[in-house]
């Protein structure tokens, strides 16, 4: 009998991020999807209908907190913490004061760190029951973002916490291969679209998570993505740098960017469940906050199923079994997005505590 439940996320409705610094054009983008037909049973959770340009969408007020879209859609905005408003939002669905919706779009502030978002959306039991993480889209403003990400740890955050990663304003620029290699390195992982005015297809956008939304079914090579991680510019984001941006900033720019690392570990042989717990909870315990983002999928002796781990800082999803493997490869493979933590240290942890158990 197995330690660990069953993946039951393709019975929870997806909930997706749409992160992104001041001005880099998540409201454009927003008001774009919500006029595509696919996106129609959609609720969407934003600060202030004041701050957001959603106005010309709204046609009924359900009550203080929750309008109905010209679209069809659903918005409510932020009155107390996210927990709550999401909870008030599914009680309202099932007892039919406001229309059935099948995904949940969150949009943040500009300087918000997208990382509690994910939390809760990981291991809050009176979330995680009904919701789960699908996608973390951040906007990147092609103009201001260079500055940006040299400036401010917060705009490189939510660049590595991505699963899609939007360069926007590219129109603006003579040439944006500069700012794209270098968001290739801070997330190997997530897929780059550059986008002109907020239009792209919703099908190129969602379904970032472990469940392929067509197909009900698991997708572990998209949702690991693992072959952007055995690239050369993957192993250590801090071996490279632009030598042709010579300005000021240049420190700061290495400063930030250095320090973030993006890199895979793969076993050929099926791991011990203790020890890759007392690995794990080492790293959350010593860095925490320097572990941007986890995931993987292990092999463990005595398991005849995969299980999935899935963790930003500290905070980390209950593993969970998947129903079999999805292909020939049974190979543990985690990948790891940090913040000034190299992957030998995390290897020599491994060692260290494997040999101990």
């Amino acid at each position: 009998m197995s330690l660990f439940e069953s993946d039951k996320s393709a019975q929870r409705l997806p909930v997706s991020l749409i992160t992104g610094f001041l001005g880099s054009g998540k409201t454009t983008l927003l008001n774009r999807l919500l006029r595509h037909d696919d996106m129609k049973d959609s609720a969407v959770i934003i600060n202030e209908y004041g701050e957001v340009s959603l106005d010309h969408l709204l046609v009924e007020r359900v009550d203080g907190e929750v309008a109905v879209l010209a679209s069809g859609c659903i918005c409510c905005t932020i009155r107390s913490d996210l927990e709550q408003t999401l909870r008030d939002l599914l009680v309202k669905r099932d007892r039919g004061e406001i229309p059935p919706f099948r995904r949940i779009l969150v949009e943040t502030t500009g300087l918000a760190d997208p990382a509690p978002i994910v939390q809760l959306l990981l291991n809050n039991p009176l979330v995680s029951h009904f919701l789960r993480l699908d996608t973390v889209v951040t906007t990147v403003d092609a103009v201001n973002a260079p500055h940006q990400l040299d400036r401010q740890y917060e705009a490189v955050k939510q660049v590595a916490l991505a699963d899609r990663l939007l360069i926007t304003k590219s129109d603006l620029v003579e040439d944006i291969a500069a700012l794209e290699l270098r968001l290739r390195r801070l997330n190997p992982g997530a897929r780059i679209e550059s986008v002109s005015h907020g239009e792209i297809d919703p099908a190129q956008l969602f379904g970032a998570g472990l469940i392929d939304p067509e197909k009900k079914r698991i997708d572990v090579a998209r949702w690991l993505n693992e072959h952007a991680f055995t690239e050369p510019h993957a192993h250590a984001a801090h071996a490279h740098h632009d030598h042709h941006a010579h300005h000021d900033h240049d420190r700061d720019h290495h400063d930030h960017d250095a320090s973030i690392a993006s890199f895979m570990l793969a076993f050929d042989e099926p791991l011990d469940w203790m020890a890759v717990t007392h690995w794990l909870a080492h790293l959350r315990n010593a860095r925490g906050q320097d572990l941007l983002r986890v995931k993987g999928i292990l092999d463990l002796r005595d398991e005849p199923a995969p299980i999935v781990i899935h963790g930003v800082h500290h905070v980390f999803h209950p593993p969970v079994a998947l129903s079999g493997w999805p292909d020939s490869d049974r190979r543990s493979r985690i990948v790891f997005i940090t913040r000034g933590i190299a992957r030998a240290d995390v290897l020599e942890l491994w060692e260290a505590v494997r040999a101990a158990a």
